[in-house]
Order: C-alpha cells, then sequence, then structure tokens
C-alpha cells in the first residue's frame, strides 16, 4: 500500500510538468493559419488579438511560401479587403485599408495596417496578393473572421449625480408641508363648527 502511494507522489510532479510544457502549444494555436495555393497566413492584432470598434488596432500578416521562408511586403503585391459579416460577393469592401511594412517577432517588413472597426460584431478579412517579381509564390487569397468588441464608454455623470438628481426631482414634486398655525386654526374652526352645531340642537 504504502509503495503505490509514494509511486503516486512521484508522478504528480511529472502530470504537473507535462501540464506546463502543453500550455504554450495552446497559446501558439490561438492564431489560426490559412492557406491558399502555396502561401501562409496568420493573422495578429494588436493588442492582444482583442481589436475594439471605434479604436484603431494594428493588424499584421504573417506570411510564409512554400519551404518556410517569410515573405515581405516589398516581395508581394498586397492588397486588404474588410468586409462586414454576412456580405454577399458582389458586395463593395468597406474598408480598404492601405498596407505599410511592420516587423514583428521573427518576421521583417511583413504586410501589415491601422484598422479601425466602425462598430461591434463579425467582420472578414481578405488579403490579396501576387508576386512582384519572378514566380517565386503563386498569386494567393487568405480570408480571416475577426470578432471585434464593443469600445469602453465614459459615463458622464457619475453614479451619485445621477441619484441626487432624481432625489431633488422628487423633493420638488412634493407639495411643501403646512406651518404649524395653518393646522391649529384648521382644529379650532373644526371645533367650533361642531360646538355651534351642539348648542343649536340643544335650544
Amino acid at each position: 500500500m504504502f509503495p503505490q502511494l509514494s509511486h503516486a507522489k512521484s508522478s504528480i510532479p511529472l502530470v504537473f510538468l507535462l501540464l506546463l510544457s502543453l500550455t504554450p502549444l495552446h497559446a501558439a494555436s490561438a492564431h489560426t493559419v490559412k492557406i491558399s495555393a502555396d502561401v501562409g497566413g496568420t493573422l495578429h492584432v494588436e493588442p492582444n488579438d482583442n481589436p475594439q470598434a471605434g479604436k484603431p488596432a494594428q493588424a499584421w500578416f504573417a506570411l510564409t511560401r512554400k519551404g518556410g521562408k517569410a515573405i515581405a511586403l516589398k516581395d508581394c503585391d498586397c492588397r486588404l479587403a474588410i468586409y462586414a459579416e454576412p456580405h454577399t460577393p458582389q458586395e463593395p469592401p468597406l474598408l480598404e485599408p492601405s498596407l505599410k511594412p511592420v516587423s514583428a517577432e521573427r518576421y521583417k517588413d511583413t504586410p501589415g495596417a491601422e484598422i479601425t472597426f466602425p462598430k461591434p460584431g463579425a467582420y472578414q478579412l481578405a488579403l490579396t496578393g501576387k508576386p512582384t517579381s519572378g514566380e517565386s509564390f503563386k498569386p494567393f487569397e487568405l480570408k480571416f473572421q475577426v470578432t471585434v468588441a464593443s469600445g469602453s464608454q465614459i459615463i458622464p455623470q457619475a453614479p451619485e449625480n445621477v441619484n441626487q438628481t432624481v432625489n431633488n426631482e422628487a423633493i420638488e414634486t412634493q407639495s411643501p408641508p403646512l406651518p404649524l398655525w395653518a393646522i391649529a386654526s384648521a382644529i379650532f374652526a373644526t371645533l367650533g363648527i361642531v360646538l355651534a352645531v351642539v348648542q343649536k340642537r340643544r335650544r
């Protein structure tokens, strides 16, 4: 019994190390690789692949030709078209941002663009390209799906001010309280009427 327990305890660190070793694989697989002809590409959007509506986001494409060699923007006649999903094939692009060379990670001068998505929702980024000279790679078209979150909104008025405004409005709509002399006068007038009625009945 005891040898089995010691064996179980010794296997726990091995399982823990195995899980740690698998973690980078999950992080790396967060980006989907698209392949067209003999070109593969991965889309990266900064910051943290979580674009927000109304805020500029830096998008760049890690392009590699067959064999693993990276494709720089100067070697590719590339164009980027952005569509709001869903869209029809005949529908014109919502945005066509110009591409600029971006150096990130191991990619140097790779195609990139600054994009400001107008509204939250689903978008399609279609990157088309062909070699600027020679036949180093075939013409390609890569399509990526991007979900844009709503941007953070600034509340112009603090909650306590809103509550205070509501309370002030409620106070203004209420009638002002009657003074004590008015209440006393009403009581004496009522008593006087009651006494007068009683005296008339006695007569």
